[in-house]
């Protein structure tokens, strides 16, 4: 018997476009899981997804990150309760795994991260990884900052990055209500 997965291309997976103030956001699910935030000028490879997923915008998992995500835009809501699956090494899980410990409107540090896994040196490292996250502002890359708070490289771009920081400490004008 041939398993699903090799039935269906892209494994299983759905995706829809979401709307939001800093563009559209592609989402990916899974049946069991979000596995991507992709942002509107994404760069081909960095998240490694099938070429081929299925639109699918009422799906169960697709529609409720579409409704967290216009909540945190909004300021109804400072983090999202959705099933995660992010898919890479266990090196990248670990980090992306403290991400999710930042506070919405704190910021940590690559070092700080790096310290968190368990090795300071590997700040590097730690950048990679999240540069890998496929999970933008859900899992929140946009927290981390270089030393001294500088803004470093952003998969969404650092104007975006200051944007999503802005939002958070309440510095920037409220984003729209998508």
């Amino acid at each position: 018997m041939t398993p699903p997965a090799a039935l269906d291309p892209a494994g299983g997976l759905r995706r829809t476009t979401q709307a939001s103030p800093i563009g559209p956001l592609v989402l990916v699910a899974s049946d069991r899981a979000l596995r991507a935030v992709l942002w509107p000028d994404e760069r081909a490879g960095r998240v490694p997804l099938p070429p081929s997923i299925a639109e699918e915008p009422d799906h169960p998992l697709l529609a409720a990150a579409a409704d967290q995500l216009r909540d945190w835009f909004a300021d109804r809501r400072d983090d999202f309760d959705l099933p995660l699956d992010p898919v890479g090494t266990p090196f990248q899980r670990s980090v992306w795994d403290v991400l999710r410990t930042i506070a919405h409107g704190r910021t940590a540090t690559y070092a700080e991260v790096a310290e968190a896994i368990g090795d300071r040196g590997k700040a590097r490292a730690v950048g990679a990884a999240i540069g890998r996250n496929p999970i933008s502002i859900i899992i929140p890359c946009h927290r981390v900052v270089g030393s001294g708070g500088a803004l470093t490289g952003f998969a969404g771009g650092v104007t975006v990055k200051r944007q999503l920081l802005d939002h958070e400490s309440g510095a920037g004008l409220p984003f729209e209500s998508t």
